[in-house]
């Protein structure tokens, strides 16, 4: 099980920064089909949110998986009184 930990950490640290990439190509291509001004700004606005929000979230999936890949998660507490 600490081996699929390791791996699966591994594959969140990559999946992190691939999300965002992926994210911040789509919305250059879709600034990039709006023709008027007003589609622009709207569209500019909307995907400059959608950023805003996965951001973090893509940076907690790369903290995430560098924890599990390390072995933090190898022994985790059975009850409260562990922590």
């Amino acid at each position: 099980m600490k081996a699929v930990k390791k791996f699966l950490g591994l594959i969140w640290m990559v999946l992190g920064p691939m999300a965002m990439t992926f994210l911040f190509i789509q919305a250059i291509e879709k600034v990039g089909l709006t023709h008027t001004d007003i589609e622009r700004t709207n569209t500019i606005l909307q995907w400059g949110i959608i950023l805003f929000i996965f951001f973090p979230i893509s940076l907690g999936l790369m903290i995430f998986g560098f924890y599990a890949w390390k072995g933090e998660y190898d022994q985790l507490p059975e009850s409260s009184e562990e922590i």
